[in-house]
């Protein structure tokens, strides 16, 4: 999920915070989540400890702080890395479940 919470953030001309992160990732899927709300928060927390992401806690006039969250340089190098990664793992699996395409 890390992957997908950087590469939304890194996608974001603006800061966001964990609502509309969810509520882009839904948009993303044909309006389904894929990803619970609550299971959101834990990854954008240790991202941000991993100095991966900054944050800031914005006062809401309707409801509690909001935390709004932005990717840092060092999270974009992270991103491109954990990209490269996934690109290579998808690739060998499409090999394995591609009909025809038998090790």
């Amino acid at each position: 999920m890390g992957l997908v919470l950087l590469a939304v953030l890194d996608g974001s001309s603006e800061d966001l915070y964990g609502y509309e992160i969810a509520k882009r990732l839904a948009i993303a899927n044909d309006g389904t989540s894929i990803f619970k709300e609550g299971t959101i928060y834990p990854v954008l927390r240790a991202l941000s400890a991993a100095d991966l992401l900054t944050s800031r806690i914005v006062p809401s006039y309707s409801g509690p702080p909001r935390r709004y969250y932005r990717i840092t340089d060092q999270g974009r190098a992270v991103l491109a890395e954990w990209k490269t990664i996934w690109q290579g793992t998808r690739s060998f699996v499409d090999r394995f479940i591609e009909i025809g395409n038998s090790p």
